[in-house]
Formats: structure tokens, sequence, C-alpha cells
């Protein structure tokens, strides 16, 4: 048990990932509900949280207190500091909009679900990801001779633009594309000097983990945009972004993806003098 619980969100971020391994399944379940879902955290009751985790309700007090908080509602402060240190109208004004697309009906309602989900992943992005997260990730781009992108499934189209956005940068850049079935055959090409740019988000293909994993063992550097501190290929990554999309009945934006790749993209080429 912690003597002294932390009171800033990322420190309790960093505290959920280095005891992650060694926490029982359950508590494992919430501490990755608590960091997909931070703003769930701030304002739910102990038992709309603990239904959103599929936990009991004591789960969530027997967290707390494992990481020294005297109880959920002593944790949840971290929670709500964070959510009110951001955007403090944020929250009212997509309350706002739902107000309104749910009065009107019709598609208007549908878009406008479609752009709270975006505007709630970009949000999140500045949370997530910062100067040294960027700098490291983009030197890694910046000094590969061929710079290898990999992401299938929802994660392909993400790949798929920054491979046209690189190309327009001056960039090479090579496409796992896995046409033909032929992915292990084109991941064999990558070699020393190169880099890896790896997108996956839960519930991780396993053949993305896979190949990523083979082509780190080799020495060769990785950059991954995943979705969690959880995420298989954090622990293969040499720099890493959190990308979490937020979802409108469980379509999920891309909104973030794109903002994170095209920033990566473009400060390489800044770095290599293009």
């Amino acid at each position: 048990m912690t003597s002294e619980p932390v009171r800033e969100f990322k420190a309790l971020r960093e505290e959920l990932a280095r005891r992650h391994a060694g926490l029982p399944r359950r508590l494992k379940q919430v501490a990755r509900f608590a960091l997909d879902h931070p703003d769930e955290m701030a304002l739910g009751t102990v038992a709309e949280v603990a239904r959103s985790a599929e936990v009991q309700p004591s789960t969530l007090v027997r967290f707390a207190q494992s990481f020294g908080y005297g109880g959920f509602s002593d944790m949840q402060q971290v929670f709500r500091t964070r959510l009110r240190d951001r955007w403090p109208d944020y929250r009212e004004r997509l309350e706002t909009l739902r107000a309104t697309a749910t009065a009107t009906g019709g598609p208007a309602m549908l878009l406008d679900g479609f752009v709270d989900a975006s505007i709630a992943s970009l949000s999140r992005l500045r949370e997530t990801v910062g100067e040294e997260e960027l700098e490291a990730a983009a030197n890694i781009l910046a000094q590969s001779e061929t710079l290898y992108l990999l992401g299938q499934r929802r994660a392909f189209a993400v790949v798929s633009y920054l491979a046209y956005a690189l190309g327009k940068l001056g960039i090479r850049a090579v496409l796992l594309d896995n046409a033909g079935g032929m992915l292990a055959e084109q991941a064999a090409l990558v070699q020393a000097g190169d880099a890896l740019l790896v997108v996956s988000f839960t519930p991780y293909t396993p053949s993305t983990v896979d190949v990523a994993g083979a082509i780190s063992h080799r020495g060769v550097p990785v950059v991954a945009i995943t979705d969690s501190t959880f995420s298989p290929l954090v622990p293969l990554a040499k720099a890493w972004l959190e990308v979490a999309e937020a979802d409108n009945g469980a379509f999920r934006s891309l909104a973030a993806s794109f903002a994170a790749v095209l920033t990566l993209a473009v400060l390489a080429a800044e770095k290599r003098g293009g």
C-alpha cells in the first residue's frame, strides 16, 4: 500500500502503469477502466462506475485503498481535479449540443454525435500527448532511412493517410499493407537504420502486435500510437503516443489519430530540414 497517495492525475497514471503487472485480476480491470474512462471516474457514483467497469463497488474501494487512498471518493478527487483543470466549460458545451440534437432529432442529431466524439478525442489528445512524447517520436522518424508503417483494421486508414503525407513531405515510407497475406514477408524487409511506426487500438490486432514485436526484437526502433498504458505495443516501443478515441454509438472517431500522425509527419520533415 502506498503511504502517501498521489494527488496529480499524471502521477497517478504513472503509478497505475508501474504497478499494473502486480495487481490482482479484478484490480487490473479497474486500472484499465480508470485510464480509458477518466471522465466517468470523475463524475460517476461508486455504483455507476462499478457497473461500467463490470466489478463490484467493493472492488473500487479496495482498488483505491491499494494505492493509499482512504476510499473511492478520495481517489476520485484526483480525476475530478483533472476534469476541473482543463477547459471548465467543455462538458457544458457538449451537453448543450446533445440537448439541441435530441430536441431536433433527425440526421443532425447523428452528425452532432460524431462531432462530439471528435471534439472529445482531440481534447483528450492535448492532455495525453506533450512536447516530450512528440519530440521523442519525431526524432526516431526523422533519423530513419526508411520508415515502415503498420496498422490494420480501423488503424489502416490512419497509416494509409500517413504514407500519403510522408510522400508529399519527401520522406521515404513503406506501407506494410498485408496485400496477398504477405505481411510477414513485407516485415522481413525492415533492416537496421529503418524504423517502424505502428498504430493499434483495443482489442489490438494480434498480427500487428506480433510483427511489431519481431521488428523490435531485431533492434529496429518502434514508434507506437495506441490507446492505453497497458497496450501490448508499449513495451515494444522506443517512443509512444497515447491516443484514445471517443465513440458515438460504438463507432469510434479517428480525429485524434489523424491529428497525431500529421503532427509527427510535419515534425519529422522539419527535423530533416525538408
